[in-house]
């Protein structure tokens, strides 16, 4: 009686797949001794490649044979002539090793470590068949337009050889990858084979076999060229292809970053959820099968990042990478590499390869696990603390592209925004409260300072996006993070508090933007008034008459304490004013302001204080010397004010509203509010501060960058 089967021989045979097995074994030796003939002609040794295909014939008879009895041999390894031996039936309690130890490997061409542990699964052997291209390549390729235009479209515009595949040619291609990648086994000696050249011959021979066949065992050739193309260079690396021109390489690279999450998606597709999340894909065989080697392509990937210094390259790697992460996002150890290397790209490279690391954070955070998301909302947030510590004219756009995108992260969930936005509100007020204890110089650098500034900005748009009174209107629910809008206000006001002399004026209308921010999204009231009045009365004060100066005009953006040479400047003097009046109409015209039914009430203390503030300044005799621009600004402001004052008095005069009428109060103040900006004089003032201001920004970009030396108003 034959030799019993192991256990894993017994599932096999029961799972159905043993006659594909040896359709398939058949199959790859019909391919095998085609591929012997054709080398013989070539190196004329046609009389001794006909005798290895006989004993290959024979050698297939001996395989579909039932009755032969099986060789004996080790009990971790077993042949298919063992198998088809018979003796499976019988009960057995042997131990066993994987199943694609039966399967063979005789397509294996020099992997590297990383894909020594994937077995070419059985059942792929039906979607290789590489000979019969032809008519059916060329059909594919008329479908694919329709299928997947995005990849149709990258087609067109890199491989047109592709496309323009002839079906005469397609013989030769296959004989010259067979002549240019020998298998490890050709070598008759034993010996080691050299390193086989990677030509776009091959390259194009495998795009063939993904775009028709979608071929896993194309795939994996590919993966395996492209892990040499990322280890090229390295000492004590293994690699299966040497690439000895760069059209090749970069060829290689695009061609595995753009048909790699292609076939994936064709054999295990990943499922979006209707909120915008993601599910990986359902676990198979195949799946499972391809993991190991979808990891080690992802690290490969990881790798090329650090490596590749052409921009175009390292856009298109990270944008396709990204659409890798629904198979890796059961690794926590690739989450975690890829992460932190986005990070790193979206703080410190260029704004195109920014906004693509970005798409991939966001798409990891966009994972139904909730533990990747934390590890993205922690990581961006500090990655934005350690970007900020420095701020130039030059570094400030890009922390606003960071801190604009990074709060469109923290929306994606807002319960567990929560948590960290409460620890790190909280961390800001501790800061706030050590200062205000110590009391001194180093005690103060903890709040005055570019971070903390950049942190209460951040928060304040994280707060304004998640709740935007727009968006609660329009779905009837109130944000989660709403509770965290006036604690975040309260240490915002203690900070502009801590330090109130004339050198801290910068910071304090850092905060004052913030708050506005916040209060224009969210219609908030905040008292900001209290903290704009006080630097008015000051400059304009008689005591502080400004000396005059040859000293540049401040960029109040860039600056959180004015340098001691600026000190009672009239340049100085005069960038406070004109800053100051413009946050203070900026605050008088938002909605919880200039949209309540209390709005000339609201404005007579600020009304009164300007009051002052100009006779005091006409009748110092500061007005001979400085002041007579300051003062102009504030007094139109004033104007508007109380036209607006009156104008709203005048809309509520016809209405009959009673406090008791609460509902009929807030309809009639959502009227006012659609009506401020294009018909109060106060709102179609500060409609023309923005153009103005925004025009002259402009302006100085362009002289900064040196495309305008002169500025014109």
């Amino acid at each position: 009686m034959g030799k019993k089967a192991a256990k894993s021989m017994k599932k096999f045979a029961s799972s159905g797949q043993l006659k594909k097995t040896i359709d398939a074994r058949r199959k790859h030796q019909q391919i095998k001794r085609k591929n012997l003939s054709k080398k013989s002609v070539k190196d004329g040794k046609a009389k001794q490649r006909p005798a290895e295909a006989q004993a290959g014939d024979e050698d297939d008879d001996e395989e579909a044979s039932s009755s032969k009895a099986p060789v004996k041999g080790s009990k971790k390894r077993m042949t298919m002539d063992d198998f088809l031996g018979g003796g499976f039936m019988d009960g057995s309690d042997e131990d066993e090793d994987e199943d694609e130890d039966m399967a063979g490997d005789e397509d294996s061409e020099g992997e590297g470590e990383d894909e020594e542990d994937f077995a070419d699964d059985a059942s792929f052997a039906s979607l290789d068949e590489l000979d019969e291209e032809g008519e059916a390549h060329l059909e594919e390729l008329s479908k694919l337009a329709e299928k997947d235009p995005e990849f149709y479209k990258y087609l067109q515009e890199n491989d047109q050889e592709l496309l323009n595949f002839n079906i005469d040619n397609a013989g030769a291609d296959d004989s010259e990858d067979d002549d240019e990648a020998p298998a490890e086994g050709d070598d008759p000696m034993g010996e080691a084979a050299q390193t086989p050249i990677l030509t776009k011959a091959i390259l194009r021979n495998w795009q063939k076999s993904l775009l028709e066949h979608r071929s896993l065992r194309a795939l994996r050739k590919l993966l395996i060229a492209f892990r040499s193309a990322a280890h090229m260079n390295e000492d004590g690396q293994v690699i299966a292809w040497s690439i000895d021109n760069s059209s090749v390489y970069n060829k290689l690279i695009t061609t595995a970053l753009k048909y790699t999450p292609v076939i994936l998606e064709h054999h295990a597709p990943s499922k979006s959820l209707p909120n915008g999340k993601f599910k990986p894909p359902t676990q198979t065989p195949k799946l499972k099968a391809l993991q190991k080697l979808i990891l080690s392509y992802f690290q490969n990937v990881i790798h090329i990042l650090s490596q590749l210094t052409d921009n175009e390259m390292l856009q298109l790697a990270v944008a396709e990478s990204a659409k890798i992460i629904p198979y890796i996002v059961s690794s926590r150890k690739a989450v975690k590499v890829y992460l932190k290397k986005c990070l790193e790209l979206w703080s410190s490279a260029q704004d195109n390869i920014r906004i693509a690391a970005f798409l991939a954070i966001r798409k990891l955070a966009s994972a139904t696990d909730e533990s990747i998301l934390d590890s993205v909302l922690k990581g961006t947030y500090l990655t934005l603390v350690r970007s900020s510590k420095s701020t130039s004219a030059h570094s400030l756009p890009s922390i606003n592209l960071m801190k604009n995108s990074a709060s469109e992260v923290f929306s994606l969930d807002p319960g567990v925004a929560y948590q960290h936005a409460f620890g790190y509100i909280r961390q800001l007020a501790i800061h706030l409260r050590n200062s205000m204890k110590v009391k001194t110089k180093e005690a103060y650098k903890q709040v005055y300072n570019w971070q903390y500034i950049h942190c209460i900005d951040f928060w304040s748009i994280v707060l304004a996006r998640a709740c935007d009174a727009a968006t609660e209107s329009e779905t009837g629910k109130e944000s989660e993070l709403k509770p965290l809008i006036y604690p975040l206000v309260q240490v915002s006001l203690g900070a502009i508090k801590l330090i109130p002399n004339s050198r801290s004026y910068p910071f304090h209308l850092h905060v004052i933007r913030s708050l506005l921010h916040l209060t224009r999204h969210t219609h908030t009231y905040v008292p900001i008034s209290p903290y704009l009045l006080p630097l008015l009365t000051s400059t304009l004060a008689p005591s502080s008459r400004p000396k005059p100066s040859t000293l540049r005009p401040l960029d109040l953006e860039v600056q959180i304490r004015a340098p001691q040479q600026y000190l009672k400047t009239r340049i100085y003097s005069e960038g406070l004013v004109e800053e100051a009046v413009y946050l203070l109409a900026e605050w008088l015209a938002s909605a919880p302001v200039h949209g309540s039914i209390a709005f000339p009430e609201t404005v007579v203390p600020v009304v009164i204080m300007l009051r002052k503030s100009i006779k005091a300044a006409k009748t110092g005799g500061a007005s001979s010397a400085s002041s007579a621009k300051d003062v102009g600004l504030v007094k139109a402001l004033l104007e508007r004010i109380e036209e607006s004052a009156r104008w709203v008095e005048q809309r509520r005069k016809g209405v009959v509203l009673a406090p008791s009428k609460l509902g009929d109060v807030r309809e009639w103040e959502r009227g006012l509010v659609a009506n401020v900006d294009s018909d109060s004089p106060l709102g179609k003032y500060v409609k023309v501060q923005r153009k103005t201001r925004e025009r002259r920004r402009k302006l100085v970009d362009k002289a900064r960058q040196g495309q305008d030396e002169i500025l014109e108003d």
